[in-house]
């Protein structure tokens, strides 16, 4: 029986749905426990809108956009998270009313949990990186500034291997870079639904440490310029990074986590198709088929042959689409928990 050291997911991961009131509002989680995210990942599902990120080590109002290669900026009249608050945080919509809060308009956010927006200073690797860690929950945010593109390693603080990095550009044009242990180095895309590189030659992410992660000669994640990394390692009863093959049908495999699924990504790594979201807050009983996509601007949809079940230990593909489901096709995934399979004192969960 699986055994956590995290008993209350809601700690370190929530998902918040809301609709926007076109002006500032606070937006509450709803948990178990209170939770003052450090990354907040929102998404428009009535309607076409980018997908915009904000954390709390490059401060409020800065936003990134998962599915365009643009550099960061402060919302552009856009809308930007203004507060990470003690239980959730702040929206401000600004003029146009579309990536975070407008009228009538409703959206979904995911929240990670680091360090309050405490940082320090790492001198693990051949230039210093400032980190935020939660080592608890496995999850760090790095932020570096090369002074030019010599292959050179970054220090994490992780204290650990990383399981998923995903590096970006802040100031440069550049592709969002994700890493995933489960196929290796190099990585895929995750502003494009390009396949997944392996290339033993690649430029970009070419080393994952205990200490330290190792980049390339690519501007992608290296160079006189500012960079963002988010690392994840897995933690028993928390979080499951792993891959699974498809078979094609709609008794598609089932895939053991160790916990009830809050939130999963999914990428086939062997053919050009969109990556796919799916969470327990925005399908609250199975099937699952209410998916976003962070590579598109795409509003919510629903599909059938995009369908899983959530499960008490894991998750099983209900549908045959070629992104979730290809037969012979290899496909990645990054989960996290609403509750552990078995809790620390033997409580099991329930299924859904």
């Amino acid at each position: 029986m699986a055994y956590t050291t995290i008993d209350d997911p809601s700690a370190h991961f929530q998902t918040a749905t809301y609709t926007g009131t076109g002006s500032t509002q606070s937006i509450t989680n709803d948990g178990n426990s209170d939770l003052q995210p450090d990354l907040v990942w929102v998404k428009g599902r009535s309607h076409v809108t980018q997908n915009v990120v904000f954390d709390s080590s490059r401060g409020v109002n800065n936003r990134l956009i998962t599915n365009l290669n643009i550099v960061e900026d402060t919302g552009d009249g856009y809308g930007v998270v203004s507060a990470f608050n003690t239980d959730g945080f702040t929206v401000n919509p600004q003029t146009n009313l579309t990536n975070v809060g407008g009228d009538g308009y409703t959206y979904v956010a995911w929240q990670w949990k680091c360090n309050g927006g405490t940082t320090s200073t790492n001198t693990d690797g051949d230039i210093n990186s400032t980190v935020q860690v939660n080592q608890d929950a496995g999850f760090t945010i790095v932020q570096y500034s090369p002074s030019d593109s010599t292959q050179r390693t970054i220090g994490h603080g992780m204290g650990s291997t990383p399981d998923i990095v995903w590096i970006r550009a802040r100031n440069r044009v550049e592709d969002t870079w994700f890493y995933h242990g489960a196929i290796g180095l190099s990585g895929a895309q995750l502003n494009s639904g390009t396949t997944y590189n392996t290339s033993p030659a690649s430029t970009a992410l070419k080393g994952v440490g205990a200490s330290t992660f190792t980049v390339g000669t690519n501007p992608v994640v290296n160079g006189a310029y500012n960079y963002i990394a988010y690392c994840w390692k897995e933690i028993q009863g928390y979080s499951k990074f792993g891959k699974y093959f498809g078979n094609g049908n709609n008794n598609g495999p089932f895939v053991y986590t160790g916990f009830k699924p809050a939130f999963i990504i999914v990428k086939v790594t062997d053919d050009a198709r969109d990556w796919r979201m799916f969470d327990a807050k925005r399908g609250s009983f199975n099937v699952i088929d209410n998916y976003l996509t962070p590579n598109t601007t795409g509003a919510e949809n629903t599909l059938s042959a995009l369908s899983y079940d959530f499960l008490s230990n894991g998750f099983k593909l209900r549908g045959n689409h070629v992104s979730t489901n290809q037969s012979g096709k290899t496909f990645i995934y990054m989960a996290f928990a609403e509750n552990p399979f078995v809790t620390s004192t033997g409580i099991p969960t329930t299924a859904r």
